[in-house]
This record gives C-alpha cells, structure tokens and sequence, in this order.
C-alpha cells in the first residue's frame, strides 16, 4: 500500500495532483479543499489512500491521516465507494462529519452531492458508531459559533483553490463574485455552499473570460 506521497507538485487540476516521487508523477485525486493547499513547484506531503479495481489503479490525496482515515472509514457503509467518500470530504471536514453523525443532522449529509434525504437517514445509522466524536470540538453550539464568525468560509476556499490552479488573485476574486448567487442559493436550502461544484463553475466563468 502507498501511505503517502512527498515530492515538488509537478501538475494541478481541479481535481487533480501530480507530484513527482522519485522521477515519476504521481496522479492523486484530491478535494478543492486540499488542492488548494498546493503550489506547483513546491514541495508537497499527502496521505494518500491506494483504491483496486478490476480495470484501475487509483491514489486518492488527503491533508493529513485523519483525512485519509475518515475517507476508509466512509466506505465501510454500503453504498459508499471512493468517489462518494471523496465527495463528502469535498463538502465537509473530518470533524464536521463526525459531529453531523454523532447528532443525527440530515441535512449536513444531504448537502453532499449523490446523497438523498433516504440515503443520508442510512449512513446515520451506519456510521454512528464508526466514526466516533469530532476531535477538535466543543460541541454543536461552538461549531455554529465558528462557523457564523468572520468572512464565509466557502469564498476562502474557493479563492485558495483558483489561485492555487495559477489563476491571479484578481481574476479568483472575480470568479467567486460570479458564483455568488449560485452558492447563496444552495446556503438557503442546504445551509451549506458545495465548494467542488462552485469550483466547477467559477473555472467555467474565467474560460469564457479568456
């Protein structure tokens, strides 16, 4: 098994990471999240998780080994597989799924892409006594506090992950004031703003800039 990856970033894409190991470029599927956190040139250490198939072979990135633990965790409720782990990382931290297992929030799950109101009531029951207490929290009410302080979290990320993309810092700002309606319009019915389809959407206004 690959735990890990470490090298310069030799490539990034929205999705994507190459890092170079040895003289050879390792393709690493990763978040917007973790993506952003990238710079091509510089040195780079991801978790990484090593997905078999009869026909692929694929590495999946993560921030750190909590990250990369949850994503294996994720999987061991049915009808879960990489792609939908992934996905739900995209949306929510390790610690935000934690606490949206431990107190029962249906509508953190839904706010996934691929998840429904039935499939998000079936992974509550699954995970709850698989991914245990959030980590770092103090409970539901400091995580609102958090959440609810300072600029919206979404934008930060958002912006990091275009200019980590090589996108001027000017034209990343532009790309998140254009996707604004779309994200206000998903925090009004979810509560959250799914980062990997604004990300979509904001390389898609800055093509047609070009």
């Amino acid at each position: 098994m690959i735990a890990f990856v470490s090298g310069p970033v030799a490539a990034l894409a929205p999705t994507t990471a190459v890092v170079e190991v040895g003289g050879v470029g390792m393709a690493v599927q990763c978040t917007p999240n973790t993506i952003a956190a990238l710079r091509v040139g510089e040195p780079a250490r991801l978790a990484t998780s090593l997905v078999v198939r009869e026909d692929s072979l694929t590495l999946y990135g993560f921030a750190d080994d909590d990250e990369r633990q949850v994503f294996e965790l994720l999987q061991t409720a049915s009808g879960v597989g990489p792609r939908l782990a992934q996905a739900m990382l995209g949306v929510h931290s390790p610690d935000a799924l934690r606490l949206a297992v431990s107190t029962g929030d249906e509508k953190a799950l839904t706010a996934v892409p691929g998840i429904g109101k039935k499939g998000a009531q079936k992974l509550l029951l699954e995970l709850k006594d698989k991914l245990g207490a959030p980590l770092g929290s103090s409970g539901l009410v400091g995580q609102r506090r958090a959440a609810a302080a300072g600029p919206a979290p979404w934008t930060e990320q958002l912006s990091a992950a275009l200019v980590g993309l090589g996108y001027a810092s000017r034209e990343a700002e532009e790309a998140v004031a254009a996707v604004t309606p779309q994200a206000e319009a998903a925090l009004a019915e979810t509560g959250f703003a799914p980062v990997p389809q604004l990300l979509r959407a904001a390389l898609q206004t800055l093509n047609r800039a070009r």
